[in-house]
């Protein structure tokens, strides 16, 4: 029943492959669960309904993935999009949450419309592939990127934006020691490298806790590694769960800007849009999903599914549901169809009664998962002519922009902007779509107007 359902030896997995890429993708995502509900907590929302809004919409969205589209990919509320909910409109303009909430909700809506009439795979089939091979890369950089900055490797300085951290902080060096062990498993061939050096990642760092090296400082971000209990239940959903109904309300009934609720709205869609068509080209390629024209069978689906977590986070009372980077390091492990995604999703709906267990896995034991991950996300490069400036540019633009501006919309849109403006110099005109310069449009009027 399993094998018929998502096809497992057609895509070249089984269920050991899946159960193991579902378990790792988690692993490297569960940070979400604690980080989200800190950012959205800072504007006023309970944090531990949060934290259950949280666990739920990516599950639901997970699943809907794995059902609807068969593809392996997981998700949550989408880190940056928390920040700007948070931070900007709440914090900055001084929004209620149930009218942020209302603008996630409503974005959801109109994605779910624009997956079902088919325009969001229009726009991802625009796409040339290799521009999809650039992305693929971009994102690459872009996660390694994170799993630096969340290992402490790399850190912010005035002087040169960034460098390298202190390698004698226990955090940076057990990270480092766990890029080893993965990297020394990956040449043994073992099964589930990932998982196993997060896993030891993070045993290293309760020895040394309990040695008195690791130092237990919550202001520094060090956490306690020991769980403090087991099981616990669900924190309630009483104070978010239905909020966004009531600011639409209050949207429409005049007692707010329409106009700047409007453009509060189109901001969270128009990220989410190329986020997910950025994300979506980039590890499709890495899996070898694309046919010979670039396309994703079954994209509809996969952002169908996309635009039904979001709408259920607004409800539940987060904020943009997103397909995430680190679903890399599952299909790195192997998965290959919506098995994995179910697995995800499996820990996900766990994660809600075992909280304490999962919430304690720090960021320096993931972070070498993501290193190595964005490592391999790299080979895309080789299908293009590095010594072609038609595919250089766009390529060489798209890998700093992503790290550096910390998005795939930009870097999608630096990368898209660069491959029109190199074909139109060189007369190829006709390898450039009506859509590509509808979108090369849009993204210049959303850089202006940032």
């Amino acid at each position: 029943m399993v094998e018929k359902r998502f096809k497992l030896k057609e895509k070249g997995t089984n269920v050991k492959t899946e159960i193991i890429a579902g378990a790792t993708t988690f692993a490297t995502m569960a940070y979400i669960m604690a980080v989200n509900s800190s950012i959205l907590s800072d504007a006023g929302l309970d944090a531990g309904a949060v934290f259950t809004a949280t666990a739920l919409s990516a599950a639901i969205g997970t699943i809907a993935m794995g059902l609807l589209a068969n593809m392996p990919f997981a998700m949550a509320p989408g880190m940056g999009m928390n920040a700007f909910f948070a931070y900007s409109v709440i914090i900055g303009m001084g929004y209620g949450p149930q009218l942020a909430l209302a603008a996630v909700f409503i974005e959801g809506i109109i994605f779910i419309i624009l997956s079902k009439t088919g325009i969001r795979t229009k726009l991802f089939n625009a796409i040339p592939l290799t521009l999809k091979y650039a992305v693929g890369a971009g994102i690459g950089l872009f996660i390694m990127f994170i799993g630096l900055a969340n290992a402490g490797v790399v850190v912010a300085d005035p002087a040169t934006l960034v460098t390298i951290g202190n390698l004698k902080q226990p955090a940076v060096a057990i990270a480092l020691i766990g890029v080893v062990v993965i990297i020394v498993l990956l040449a043994r061939k073992v099964k589930g490298a990932l998982l196993i050096g997060i896993l030891i990642s993070w045993l290293i760092g309760i020895i040394a806790q309990f040695t008195g090296w690791y130092q237990i400082d919550p202001a520094a971000g060090a956490y306690n590694l020991l769980p403090t209990a087991v099981v616990s239940a669900p924190p309630s959903l009483a104070s978010t769960f239905g909020l966004c109904f009531s600011g639409i309300k209050e949207a429409f009934s005049g007692t707010t800007s329409f106009l700047t609720f409007f453009s509060v709205m189109f901001t969270f869609l128009f990220v989410d849009i190329f986020d997910t068509l950025g994300f979506l080209a980039g590890i499709a390629t890495k899996a070898k999903m694309l046919n010979e024209k670039g396309e994703l069978e079954d994209a509809d689906k996969a952002l169908l599914a996309d635009a039904i977590g979001t709408t259920a986070g607004a409800i539940l009372g987060t904020s943009t549901v997103t397909t995430y980077l680190e679903s890399a390091a599952g299909v790195q492990e192997g998965g290959r169809t919506g098995l994995t995604s179910l697995v995800t999703s499996a820990f996900f709906l766990l994660s809600l009664f075992f909280s304490p267990i999962f919430l304690t896995i720090p960021s320096f034991a993931t972070a070498p998962a993501l290193i190595i991950v964005g490592i391999f996300m790299i080979e895309p490069v080789m299908h293009l002519k590095l010594d072609d400036f038609e595919d250089s540019i766009p390529l060489g633009l798209t890998l700093i922009s992503m790290p550096l501006f910390y998005s795939i919309s930009h870097g999608l849109a630096f990368g898209l902007i660069s491959y029109v403006i190199v074909k139109s110099a060189v007369g190829k005109f006709k390898e450039v779509s009506g859509l590509m310069w509808v979108l090369t449009i849009v993204f210049l009027f959303q850089m202006v107007l940032h």
